[in-house]
């Protein structure tokens, strides 16, 4: 896409790659456990374990963007599990999982 104004000219490239696509759904997955630990009143410096439910949609990005999403949320592990028994059901860009999240500290 190009847009111009006067002398100035912007070129957007819109499409979506496999990078950006994972991207967006790490960065949905931190703002629904940022949520999580503010509904459950934890402290913001309070460091987490974090289970997901094993949705293969999901495990890649997950894997892709794991340093990013640990910094953003305060996460000493991020583990996949094949059975969440009590957690928050939640949903990424249309993907429904449930999380267990626990302080480790």
């Amino acid at each position: 896409m190009v847009a111009s104004k006067g002398s100035l000219t912007v070129a957007l490239d819109t499409n979506m790659t496999p990078t950006l696509i994972s991207e967006g759904l790490a960065r949905e997955f931190v703002n629904k456990i940022q949520k999580i630990r503010k509904d459950s009143n934890f402290e913001l410096t309070d460091r987490i374990a974090v289970s997901i439910e094993d949705y293969e949609m999901l495990k890649n990005p997950l894997n892709e963007f794991y340093s990013y999403i640990c910094t953003e949320i305060l996460a000493d592990t991020l583990e996949f599990s094949s059975q969440i028994q009590s957690g928050t059901d939640i949903e990424v860009n249309e993907h429904k999982i449930k999380v267990s999240i626990t302080k480790t500290n």
